[in-house]
């Protein structure tokens, strides 16, 4: 679904980077949409043992999107659980944090600002008009500063997105997902998916979603939305009687944790635009097919993109916007057990094949 062009956007905006424990390269392309949905994050040094990737894909416009790639990583690093270890517990919080923070004069003004010309230049005026004198208390960790304003009573965003982003620390390896993009890490060339795409049909989406009152037809929540959890989408989160995990749409990502040895190769984070097209283990064993000729990571991402790009705009897939990220292991990885192979390959690598419930630790 959505307008196509006549032709698609191939060029691509595409990155590399590296630190001591590993190096990445990204790549994303507008393709045959008329516009431009996804945004991502890659921040190899978020603090001295910790990197930050993430990808995101808008619906319904690109603003939430945006919004995730410019403030979800630093509300990771805001919460109290960061300081105190708690990895997972942080970017869950982070997930709930940006649908809060998009609400009211300051959240409208910000997406705004990450919006088209007209409205980027309406919310940069209402910066001038509205935002707090000095500016002092938008810097303090936690802090959201209220506004007054024209629109102190906005709900929040109707067009939404997913969210899917992997934290490595250490040897350590979070994995926090809403919607339907995926990560998917390469052991020993091996695929294992890392996170469920969020689907209403899926047991658990569908008793959440009928318990608060919303209905499934054609695959699709209240027959509109195709993501059974997603940030943004705040029609579907109107039930002041319920909590945001139980909401028709909810924010609340999946946690995985898995601790890293040497077996594993790398870790792709990408958009549904690449696995409409690929399976988990079919990009597993092209990537790996790559890598042998090309020592540029992003390069491969393009040639990934390149591949998935349908000659046409008839059969739907391929059409998609895209994004991915390929983030690889530096050898060797400090393990501080010698059973972490064995206990992370508990995760199912068939792609159609949920993760065990014990894998998950939210």
């Amino acid at each position: 679904m959505g307008i196509y062009l006549s032709s698609p956007k191939t060029e691509k905006f595409s990155e590399d980077g590296e630190n001591d424990r590993l190096r990445y390269g990204l790549s994303s392309m507008q393709g045959w949409r008329a516009t431009m949905e996804d945004a991502h994050a890659a921040y190899p040094d978020l603090d001295d043992s910790t990197s930050f990737f993430g990808v995101y894909d808008g619906h319904g416009g690109k603003v939430v999107a945006k919004f995730c790639a410019k403030f979800l990583h630093q509300q990771v690093l805001k919460n109290k659980a960061y300081a105190a270890g708690d990895v997972g517990t942080s970017v869950q919080k982070a997930f709930f944090r940006m649908d809060e923070m998009m609400k009211g004069q300051r959240g409208w003004r910000e997406l705004a600002v990450l919006g088209d010309k007209i409205n980027k230049f309406t919310g940069m005026i209402e910066g001038l008009i509205w935002s707090p004198r000095g500016g002092d208390s938008n810097d303090q960790p936690n802090d959201w500063a209220f506004e007054e304003g024209p629109h102190s009573d906005f709900a929040g965003p109707t067009s939404g997105s997913t969210a899917c982003v992997a934290i490595i620390r250490n040897n350590h390896l979070i994995v926090a997902n809403a919607g339907d993009s995926r990560c998917v890490i390469s052991r020993k060339g091996q695929a294992y998916n890392l996170s469920r795409d969020h689907k209403p049909d899926l047991e658990a989406e569908k008793e959440r979603i009928l318990k608060a009152g919303g209905f499934i037809h054609a695959g699709r929540v209240n027959g509109s939305l195709n993501l059974a959890r997603a940030i943004g989408d705040m029609e579907f989160k109107q039930n002041k009687f319920l909590s945001a995990e139980k909401q028709i749409v909810t924010a609340n990502p999946d946690i995985n944790s898995v601790e890293l040895c040497d077996d594993d190769d790398f870790v792709v984070l990408a958009c549904d635009g690449i696995w409409d097209c690929m399976s988990s283990q079919q990009l597993v064993d092209f990537i790996h097919e790559q890598l042998h000729s090309e020592s540029k990571i992003s390069a491969v991402c393009e040639r990934v993109l390149e591949r998935c790009l349908a000659p046409s705009t008839a059969g739907g897939e391929g059409c998609d916007n895209m994004t991915m990220i390929i983030v690889q292991f530096k050898k060797p990885i400090q393990s501080t057990s010698s059973t972490s192979s064995q206990q992370s390959l508990e995760f199912k690598s068939d792609d159609s094949s949920p993760l065990p419930e014990e894998s998950e630790s939210k």
